[in-house]
């Protein structure tokens, strides 16, 4: 039986390139300035057939944001469960959000530009998928205050820190360039790390940990996108 228009085996191919030119379009020229007309133009598609792949613009925006939140929330969530001390798994997150802004620079302008023209279910989901991911840095930034590696601070501001440094750097960053995501989270967390009240001789620890931890776990990886297996309780 023959496959409903704009969905035989190529389908999830050309969808998947649409949303790949839309972040960049909208990266650009804003979302609210890209019109259907724009990208229909950029893709090569009459807008009727560009409405079989995507849906609606707003469609559009959705898929952008979920390829950011939906991979980076996972990831966290993993990392924060490991069995490690809580400077370890920031320097880890660390890495791991600042992989996802070298390999997606336009989905996270989009993200992090045009994310108020969602509406209703859909900015409500986002707005709960941001929240829950601050909050699980959060819990990492108090564990390590209440086990004295940081001094006394308000979780929220520490927070607000720790996303600052990082968020800003898709600005900027030449993913071409001399420093990897692996150099960057290193000097993020070294600054941190210092400002929050962790002791220089720690510092060095840090990075020793993260090494071998990335070395000795290659089934737990720090890209966002990349399957992380599940490993046995006993190993």
């Amino acid at each position: 039986m023959p496959r409903p228009p704009g969905h035989g085996p190529g389908f999830e191919v050309r969808r998947q390139k649409i949303i790949d030119i839309a972040a960049s379009l909208f990266a650009q020229q804003g979302y609210a300035a890209t019109s259907i007309n724009d990208l229909g133009r950029a893709v090569g598609l009459a807008k009727g057939a560009l409405y079989y792949y995507i849906g609606s613009k707003e469609n559009l925006l959705v898929e952008i944001q979920s390829r950011v939140m939906g991979p980076l929330l996972s990831r966290t969530r993993q990392i924060t469960e490991l069995d490690a001390d809580p400077l370890v798994r920031l320097r880890l997150l660390s890495e791991s959000l600042l992989t996802i802004i070298f390999r997606r620079l336009d989905h996270i302008w989009v993200y992090e530009h045009d994310y108020r023209s969602l509406s209703g279910t859909e900015l409500k989901t986002l707005l709960g998928q941001r929240a829950d991911f601050e909050q699980l840095i959060s819990g990492l930034l108090t564990e390590a205050v209440e086990q004295g590696t940081f001094r006394t601070m308000p979780p929220r501001l520490a927070t607000l820190q720790f996303l600052n440094l990082h968020n800003h750097t898709y600005q900027w960053v030449n993913p071409d360039g001399d420093w990897d995501a692996a150099f960057l989270a290193h000097e993020y967390c070294a600054t941190l790390f210092r400002g929050f009240g962790a002791p220089d001789h720690a510092l060095p620890r840090v990075e020793e940990l993260a090494d071998a931890f990335k070395r000795d776990r290659p089934e737990l990886p720090l890209d966002p996108e990349a399957k992380w297996e599940s490993v046995p309780a006993d190993q």
